[in-house]
């Protein structure tokens, strides 16, 4: 069954041409699937019942795994038996009826744009690897793109001049214009500081690690909870919620939905509502508070 993992994983890549972190979370729910059906006894995972899936779902309740875990465990084994049926390994869905835990979706951590001004303030400008930080940041928070679409850039998708980038999150491009703060740190750190990172000319990653290679998603997190503590800031600080501030903080200052939809990448509007949900919250708390026949 083993097998099956990497050729699932192909699948996912080639046809459903899913992002890499989703590809990699999806491997990892299924080979742990597969490691439960072969300590149950189910040699092979086109065997398996519905009664199976139910019981491991369970298993993993009882383990106390988050719903929102549990429920995207069920979402890859469902895709794991389309893959499976597709390739004519399987006959059947056992995960067909199987209802997924209603997860209840709690609105995004938003930063104050007090909290945003430290974290930002952090990296210092006398080496290399400030500057790089600095870019770094000051670019996520510009552009609210999402980290592995920070991490994937590479320097011909960047313009200073007009200042725009050019990402994608593996299914759609979009153009997503720089502000003058982050223009600013991108220019210091790609004529001061990258050069000195790089160990070869032929490298086309935008960010590279110290060993001039490209950072990676895990190097930037350390980054990013290195600042948040160096700030002394309380909030846990991730790269996406650096994302959910950009849009909310864009939204709170009259920015159209349909742009912030955009600049997102969002594929449905939905999601960015969200934001100005959340907003419309904040304000109605502030006149509470703040006006007098509140």
């Amino acid at each position: 069954m083993r097998a099956y993992v990497d050729e699932y994983a192909s699948f996912m890549t080639n046809v459903r041409h899913k992002a890499e972190n989703t590809i990699e979370s999806y491997k990892r729910d299924v080979s742990q699937y597969i490691t439960y059906l072969n300590n149950s006894g189910v040699e092979d995972a086109a065997l398996a019942t519905r009664a199976t899936v139910l019981s491991y779902l369970l298993l993993l309740k009882n383990m106390g795994r988050a719903t929102s875990t549990v429920s995207r465990t069920l979402a890859s084994i469902r895709s794991f038996y389309v893959f499976l049926l597709q390739s004519g390994e399987a006959q059947s869905d056992p995960t067909t009826n199987v209802e997924a835990p209603h997860v209840e979706k709690k609105p995004p951590t938003i930063l104050s744009t007090e909290e945003v001004d430290l974290l930002l303030s952090q990296p210092s400008a006398s080496d290399s690897k400030g500057l790089r930080d600095k870019a770094m940041l000051e670019l996520l928070y510009a552009t609210g793109i999402r980290v592995s679409e920070l991490i994937n850039l590479n320097v011909s998708d960047i313009s200073l001049a007009p200042a725009f980038i050019r990402t994608s999150n593996g299914k759609k491009e979009r153009i997503v214009p720089v502000g003058h703060t982050a223009v600013e740190a991108m220019t210091a750190y790609i004529t001061k500081a990258r050069r000195m990172l790089v160990k070869s000319g032929d490298e086309e990653a935008l960010f590279v690690n110290c060993s001039g290679a490209r950072l990676s998603r895990q190097g930037f997190w350390k980054i990013i909870k290195h600042y948040q503590q160096s700030a002394g800031i309380e909030t846990e600080i991730t790269p996406h919620i650096l994302r959910h501030s950009f849009a909310a903080h864009l939204i709170e200052n009259g920015a159209d939905l349909h742009s912030v939809q955009e600049m997102m990448g969002h594929a449905d509007i939905s999601s960015t509502q969200v934001y100005s949900k959340l907003m419309n919250s904040h304000l109605r708390d502030v006149y509470a508070k703040a006006h007098p026949r509140a």
